[in-house]
């Protein structure tokens, strides 16, 4: 009967022996009509043969994917923890020592819990339900917030069992919101996939809905088009549904999104609105519009204004920008290198990463040697972190330093279709940059147009301009036209070596097509032949 019933099943194999030997323990020799019911009825009986602490806890621990004993004892409501490890060491418990939470129901267990028709004296309401979900939320949250140091597995794992509860049994947001903030705060984006709803029709109909869908919508954008990311986020913050707070970082990622399609005047609005209101992310907000300045070549107010951000505004990495966008890439360079330091005083790694990118990319330009060591250390740094942006600003550093050493361009071809897959305005850009760099240093002008064509058609929108001034620049080109961009000191600072320095910048390099097409030192171009072995004159050191 129990192998005519368990169609093949070894969980309801596993039940009959449990139930088995419940009966012979209590006196009883058990017969072919004890199991000649399907799962849930089994399921159900094997309910009845335990204790009715045991029946609250099983209850309450098929809320959640795994548990511990202190969570399944709160989720149930007790005050003492024997019950949970009577119950664990029931055949139906899993048990993986390595994991987060060692204690797990296998899914159809928890599925069936629910909807089984419970004949137990003390079988629980919808409200008894209820109540456990808010326990089994609690509970949660106690644990990552008491934790003895930052745990970001802990912090994951909490988030996501958390918003399937407050999702599933409509619950307050509670400690999810300060767990989002800390989710997002290390920018490291790990998944966070949630069990489908029953319904499986995807509406965000709950506070828990709109929060796990910002979340996912983040951790995605590593890997979708921005136009994606920002289609989503519009998504939930049309919902209403989430905290001022909660829909300020929904409204600022999706004004970066919108910045790296290009689309400024919706990412200035977005950015001006988080600004103003003085939340958390305000001062990134105000980076954000020093960002947007310098895209539209307006570089005294992108200068202003990252005076004023600070290390909260990642205000020397802003000034780094300014200074690579002059070729300037010592004051570049050591921005860039300030930024790094603060991340690793303030111990975050995501913004070292992104400092070291940067690094990586101003020595490409200048000084390949040296890049390939910054080059290796972005790397390491990035190891771990799913960071597309940053990871394709150093591959557009890797491609720099190559410049007129490359056989052919086929990897050139590829990075320029993965960087457009991303939707990432800027890093097209900076990588036609790096190409006519490539051309340039070998003197192929007719190249080097076609590259500056290219840099017209990406600034259509309004933004990147003068990054076709900068290849005019290093080609030794003359402006077809007079030129929109702002320039801290003028074009002819930028132009030409050892122009006027400004008290500002500090700047004393610059671009030039005899000299340094990217503010290298005066013999650069030698320098890029001789590694083309093109030059027979010894290389300096």
């Amino acid at each position: 009967m129990i192998a005519e019933r368990s169609h093949g099943l070894p969980l309801y194999l596993d039940l009959a022996v449990l139930r088995f030997l419940e009966l012979r323990r209590a006196g009883r020799t058990p017969t072919p009509a004890d199991f000649g019911t399907d799962f849930p009825a089994l399921l159900t009986r094997t309910l009845a043969d335990l204790t009715p602490d045991e029946r609250h806890l099983l209850r309450a621990v098929s809320l959640v994917d795994a548990f511990d004993l202190p969570l399944a004892t709160a989720a149930a409501g007790l005050s003492h923890l024997s019950a949970a490890a009577r119950l664990v060491e029931r055949p139906f418990v899993r048990h993986d020592p390595f994991a987060l939470w060692p204690y797990h129901l296998h899914a159809l267990i928890r599925s069936t819990l629910r909807t089984a028709d419970d004949a137990t004296d003390d079988r629980w309401t919808d409200t008894d339900w209820q109540r456990a979900a808010a326990r089994a939320l609690a509970a949660l949250g106690a644990q990552w917030q008491t934790s003895s140091g930052p745990d970001r597995r802990l912090l994951v794992g909490c988030l996501r069992q958390g918003l399937a509860l407050a999702r599933d049994h409509r619950l307050e947001l509670g400690w999810l919101t300060d767990a989002a903030w800390a989710y997002t705060d290390d920018y490291v984006w790990e998944p966070l996939p949630l069990p489908a709803r029953e319904s499986g029709d995807g509406e965000l109909a709950t506070a828990a809905d709109a929060l796990a869908e910002l979340l996912a919508a983040l951790a995605r954008r590593q890997h979708e088009h921005r136009s994606v990311t920002a289609s989503r986020l519009t998504r939930v913050i049309d919902t209403g549904l989430l905290p001022a707070e909660l829909t300020e970082m929904a409204v600022y990622y999706r004004a970066r999104a919108y910045r790296d399609l290009g689309q400024s005047d919706a990412s200035r609005d977005g950015m001006r609105l988080v600004a103003d209101g003085g939340g958390r992310l305000a001062p990134d907000a105000a980076r954000g519009l020093a960002h947007l300045a310098r895209a539209t070549g307006d570089f005294p107010t992108a200068l202003s204004t990252a005076g004023a951000l600070g290390w909260r505004g990642r205000g020397n990495r802003v000034l780094g920008d300014i200074h690579f966008a002059h070729g300037d890439m010592n004051q570049a360079a050591t921005a860039f290198a300030t930024a790094r330091t603060e991340a690793e005083q303030h111990g975050n790694t995501r913004e070292q990463a992104i400092a070291q990118a940067h690094l990586a990319l101003a020595y490409a330009f200048a000084d390949p040697d040296r890049a390939n060591d910054e080059i290796a250390l972005a790397e390491q740094l990035l190891a771990g972190l799913d960071q597309r942006a940053t990871a394709l600003t150093l591959k557009v550093a890797a491609l720099a330093r190559e410049a007129s050493t490359l056989t052919d361009l086929e990897g050139a071809r590829a990075l320029r279709a993965e960087i457009h897959a991303a939707g990432i305005n800027s890093a097209e850009a900076v990588f036609e940059l790096a190409l006519a760099l490539h051309h340039a240093v070998l003197g192929d002008h007719d190249k080097v147009r076609t590259v500056i064509h290219r840099l017209h058609e990406l600034a259509q929108r309004g933004d990147y301009a003068y990054y076709a001034d900068v290849a005019h620049y290093m080609a030794g080109l003359p402006l077809p036209a007079p030129s929109p961009t702002t320039w801290l000191d003028g074009p002819d600072a930028v132009r030409t070596p050892g122009g006027a320095s400004s008290s500002r910048t500090g700047r004393s390099v610059s671009f030039d097509s005899q000299v340094s097409p990217v503010g290298r030192v005066s013999d650069c171009w030698r320098r890029r032949r001789c590694r083309d072995r093109r030059c027979r004159t010894a290389r300096p050191r």
